[in-house]
């Protein structure tokens, strides 16, 4: 069973995937779970919004409009590749959708495409997409003349593939509303490559490092932040600006757990500290128990340290 992540845990998951995240007011306890199950989740949906600019964009699907309560959407993703955060919960984006589609996109084994729906919201076989789905509400026309800037494109499959990755899920449990409902078209519009490339981008960044895109030029720069050292490192009690570098981030989150320094050397109270960091991020129990890890590690990007 896929619960869905908490709100901490999905911001960190599309920060680690190199996503610039905007958060807005009441994010985190915006949604519709009283009105309907929120999981097990299976996938991450995309739509296009029917609208221009993203002040007017964001606001449409935060509040809704008459018969559609908001939020509609988990985040907005706008033309310059920025997601705007409006909800951690059950939104009303999906509707009802075919429960073929559904199976398909659990078993991953469909090919280019899951099957045709035949169904959608208010039909008699329908199922309820809102809580099962993720969505994503991408600025977008849809009328055939409004582009889709590569920005917007890389963020769609950067917000998809940090899902992915978080729940261990491949490509396939990435679609577009047109693929879970009869009654609907979205993606579209000229620049969108539609879903099949899509879920093939989403699959290139599955296989890379989070948050580090492709290089382009034959040498790749220096990472801009240290890659996990490894759990060893943190049990041999380290003596290593990198405890330090580690120990300023855990403050800046909040998650001092300090009465001085930090300092270099590893001790009871950088592990408390980082404990703190693990639980923020939504783990509990032995996930939580001080010892860096490299999914929490990645998201707390600690910068480069000269050791």
């Amino acid at each position: 069973m896929a619960a869905p992540l908490s709100a901490d845990r999905l911001l960190a998951a599309l920060r680690a995937e190199g996503v610039k995240v905007v958060e807005h007011d009441g994010w985190r306890t915006h949604n519709r779970n009283g009105h309907g199950a929120w999981g097990p989740v299976h996938g991450v949906m995309i739509h296009h919004t029917v609208s221009t600019g993203t002040t007017s964009s964001v606001r449409i699907c935060n509040d809704g409009y008459s018969g559609l309560p908001g939020p509609l959407c988990h985040g907005v993703i706008a033309k310059d590749g920025t997601v705007h955060l409006l909800s951690a919960g059950r939104a009303n984006h999906a509707g009802g959708g075919d429960p073929s589609v559904l199976q398909a996109v659990i078993s991953e084994t469909y090919g280019a495409r899951p099957p045709v729906p035949r169904e959608h919201q208010g039909s008699a076989g329908a199922v309820d997409g809102n809580a099962r789905f993720y969505g994503f509400e991408c600025i977008n026309l849809g009328n055939g003349s409004d582009p889709w800037p590569a920005e917007q494109l890389d963020a769609i499959a950067r917000v998809s593939a940090a899902l992915c990755r978080a729940y261990g899920w491949g490509a396939k449990s990435v679609i577009g509303h047109s693929e879970w409902s009869d009654w609907k078209s979205d993606p579209a519009g000229p620049g969108m490559p539609g879903m099949p490339a899509v879920r093939e981008r989403v699959q290139k960044r599955l296989g890379q490092d989070p948050a580090k895109p492709k290089p382009l030029a034959p040498k790749p720069a220096p990472p801009a932040y240290e890659p996990f050292p490894g759990a060893a490192f943190f049990k041999a009690h380290p003596n290593s600006p990198l405890v330090t570098a580690m120990g300023r981030r855990l403050v800046a989150e909040g998650c001092s757990r300090y009465r001085s320094g930090p300092g270099p050397r590893w001790t009871a109270a950088d592990r408390q500290s980082y404990a703190a960091w693990q639980r923020k991020l939504g783990y509990s129990g032995t996930d939580a128990d001080g010892w860096p890890g490299p999914a929490s590690w990645r998201a707390l990007r600690v910068p480069k340290t000269t050791r």
